[in-house]
């Protein structure tokens, strides 16, 4: 067993609050009414399972650790190439027919074993087998621009500081370096909301250790009296 990179109970739980404050909002502007909204970390764990629970309820069979690959779906998964990895998500039989064609796999399809997306995940074994293989002759950026071009889903597994050179992040604006008013830019990263109508603003990074403590002491004072 392994503990995700990142604080995935925190994060979900934030955000499905934000939900629940938004319909309490347009619930209190139809009636008036309020209500009380209870939000728990157990709870938002056992919600962001998704598929996983519904594997479990409709067989009754508790899901198994598959690493990287993907319960009910074949090929899903982490694949080796020549030079790192990729993660390759074929979702239907016609991205497998695809992806067989663009790496030379074109018995494959034809193969009872492989034929369906039921049959591959019986078989998601001996054909992951096969995929590697393949897979082991293909540097990984070439093989990404074949796979994008013939429609079939793909990507690398960057590191961070790929993904902050990433094009399409420098693109985006995803990094922001923000002046903290003493002339320094301190990094850090947007919200990923774009909207149109209101755009979020970024003014200032967040405040240093002890920043603000004088102004809310302040506050404090006048809102004693």
């Amino acid at each position: 067993p392994q503990k995700a990179g990142v604080a995935i109970s925190d994060l979900f739980t934030g955000l499905y609050s934000v939900i629940a404050i938004q319909a309490a909002l347009r619930h209190a502007e139809r009636t008036g009414e309020g209500q009380h909204i209870d939000m728990a970390l157990f709870d938002s764990q056992i919600s962001a399972l998704g598929n996983q629970n519904l594997n479990y309820l409709v067989s009754g069979k508790s899901p198994v650790q598959m690493g990287n690959a993907h319960m009910n779906i074949a090929p899903y998964e982490v694949l080796p190439v020549k030079d790192g990895h990729i993660i390759l998500a074929v979702g239907n039989d016609g991205q497998f027919t695809k992806f067989c064609a663009a790496v030379g796999l074109t018995d494959l399809p034809a193969n009872p074993d492989f034929a369906t997306n039921p049959a591959r995940v019986a078989n998601r074994a001996k054909l992951r087998e096969q995929i590697i293989e393949t897979l082991s002759t293909w540097d990984r950026d070439p093989l990404l621009a074949k796979l994008e071009a013939a429609g079939v889903p793909a990507s690398p597994i960057n590191t961070i500081g790929q993904m902050f050179a990433d094009p399409q992040t420098i693109a985006r604006g995803m990094r922001l370096d923000l002046d903290d008013g003493h002339g320094n830019l301190l990094p850090t990263v947007r919200a990923p909301m774009v909207m149109s109508g209101t755009p979020l603003v970024y003014e200032r990074p967040s405040p240093r250790l002890g920043e603000h403590t004088e102004e809310i002491l302040a506050e404090l004072e006048r809102a004693a009296k």
